[in-house]
Parts: C-alpha cells; structure tokens; sequence
C-alpha cells in the first residue's frame, strides 16, 4: 500500500504512521515499505516518518538495520558526540545556544556516508530542529560566477586541532599515535604539519561540486561555508586571529588555488542554504531520513532536555561521484605553527 506524503512549504516531505504499537514492529514497517522510502527519498532528499513508536537507542538500531544496507564510518572527527553503543551517536553534543550550519556529513573526506538517519528520543521545550536543504537546489541559487570558480578549483580546508580551540588530534583520527595519523593523511590525500607544542595543522583540497552516483544529478557538496572564518561570531573571530592567525583558527576554507574566501561569498552562500532550506519540529519517536549526497543538514539552537540520536549508512567513495577536481593535499603548505 502506497503511503499518503504530505507536502507544504517550508516543511520537509512527511508521512503519518498509524497502526504500530511496538518497536519490533516499527523495523517490520520499514523493511515493509523500504522501496518507497528510498525512491521519495530521492525525488526530495530528505523525509520525515511520525508515528512510530522508537523510544531507546536500541528500537533506533533495529530500524536501522532494517533500513541501511552497510554501515559508515564517522571519519576525522569534528564535533564532540556521544556513543550510545552499536553505532548510534549523539547527533552532536555542542552547547543548546549554538546553531549549526548547513552541511553535507564527512564532505571533506574520501569516503562518506550516503545516508543519514536520525530520530528523536526526547523533544526539546523549544527548537531544536533539524533543518535541511536540497543542495541540488542551493547550487542553482548560488551565482554561476561564483559556481564556475569552485568548480573549476575545488575547495581547500585548513584545521587546526588543539584542546582549546577545537577537538585534539586524539580525537579526530581516534589513535594516539602521530605516526597513525600521518598514514592516515597520506592516503587521504592531507598536508599535515605538527608544532612542537604537540598541535595539529592539515589542509586538504576536495572537490566543491560532485554528482550523485546513481541520479547523475549535479550538487553542491562542501563544508564552505560552514567553515568559513566568516561564519564565526566577529567577537570571536577577532580574538582567535589575533591568538593564533588566520592559518590558526579551528576551521578555514577557501578557493582550492589557495584564494581567500570573501565575506560576501560566504553571504551569498549562506542565503541559498537559506532559501533551500526546510524544517519540522522534533516529535518523540520521529525519523528523519537524508540521503546525504542530495541534502544538507544543521541544527537549530534549543532550550530545554534534547537527545536526538544519528546513524551513518551506505558509504560512498568520492571516486564514484564524478568530482569537478580531483581530490588530493592542498597546494600551500601550511604556515610554520
């Protein structure tokens, strides 16, 4: 039986489940309708399911399971999460007042997952949200100027990893051995660069524009934005450079030929995220399904008691979505630390 899709501006794709009454019973509903859930996830990107009865990480793993073909990995770590077992993560831990800005999980590695899941546990008293956003949507909002350049030169990201400014290198490649992550970066195609304070530097250049692998379709796929110096609160983004330089900040982005990213850019960025951009309140048991090469996700400040849990499924290799550049070490070498 096909399901009955509710569509309205402003509002994520959504269906209404009626009729299940145990978590077992929700990962049967799943598997039920499995194909129709990935072809609606394909035509919009993203949808929402309410309804089923999901209350632990554990009924979340089950459906899971009944939803993704292989599991992915979360690789070179960026926020803090936690583990509830069993590959269920915290879909971020950072403070209630921070939004996060639109992002396609894991853009900036080799391999990444295809989808994500992530459903509620607890609803917060206000906000909270997952927005999303069609990134086939955002690149045709974007100015073609502006396209041509990424597309032509990719995109770099610096990271700097230090207890104070962002997550230690410990926990970002998950070893504690430096000979471990300079492996690691070799064949991820990283510049690394270690101060002798025992700090962290890498750059790395990936493609800004991908097509999905299955659709063809063209996407605008990166962390840009996101992790522009420009999308720091100005306070901070004084103090930081001043501390540490602008090669010092947690994250920075620019143009793959090293060219600085403009405030105006990452302006005319965040606006077509903006315009893309969709969103529901999070009801207890709800799911949230994101094909992640089609769509980019945030998360909007709250108050009150949250737990929103995420899984990762069917990875992708960047190899396999026809990238406008190829992927590889940033051509600067990284300022001496």
């Amino acid at each position: 039986m096909t399901l009955d899709w509710t569509e309205a501006p402003g509002r994520p794709v959504r269906t209404v489940v009626e009729g299940v009454s145990t978590a077992g019973q929700a990962a049967d509903w799943v598997r039920a309708h499995h194909a129709e859930l990935r072809d609606v996830l394909t035509r919009h990107g993203s949808l929402y399911v309410h309804g089923l009865p999901i209350a632990t990480a554990g009924d979340f793993a089950a459906v899971r399971d009944a939803l993704f073909a292989a599991r992915a990995k979360y690789q070179e770590k960026a926020t803090p999460r936690s583990d509830f077992g069993d590959d269920v993560f915290s879909s971020t831990d950072l403070p209630p007042s921070q939004a996060i800005r639109m992002h396609n999980e894991n853009s900036y590695t080799l391999t990444f997952p295809g989808l994500l899941l992530f459903c509620c546990l607890t609803a917060p008293e206000e906000g909270g949200a997952t927005p999303v956003a069609d990134v086939r949507k955002v690149l045709a909002e974007l100015p073609p100027e502006l396209v041509a350049r990424f597309r032509t030169e990719g995109w770099a990201l610096t990271r700097s990893y230090g207890e104070h400014i962002s997550l230690d290198w410990r926990t970002a490649f998950a070893t504690d051995s430096p000979a471990d992550v300079e492996a690691y970066c070799a064949d991820n195609g990283i510049t690394c660069h270690w101060g002798e304070d025992g700090t962290l530097r890498t750059r790395q250049l990936r493609p800004a524009v991908i097509r999905h692998p299955r659709t063809g379709e063209e996407v605008w796929f990166n962390h840009v934005a996101f992790w522009s110096e420009w999308s720091l609160d100005p306070d901070i983004r004084d103090v930081l450079v001043g501390e540490f330089g602008p090669d010092g900040l947690p994250f920075n982005t620019a143009l793959g030929d090293g060219t600085p990213l403009t405030a105006a850019e990452a302006a005319l960025m965040d606006a077509a995220y903006e315009r893309a951009t969709v969103r529901e309140p999070w009801q207890p048991g709800d799911l949230l399904l994101v094909d992640n090469i089609l769509t980019a996700h945030g998360r909007d400040p709250f108050r009150g008691d949250r737990k929103i849990v995420v899984a990762m499924g069917e990875p992708v290799a960047l190899a396999d979505c026809d990238p406008a550049v190829p992927a590889g070490a940033a051509a600067l070498q990284p300022t001496p630390l």
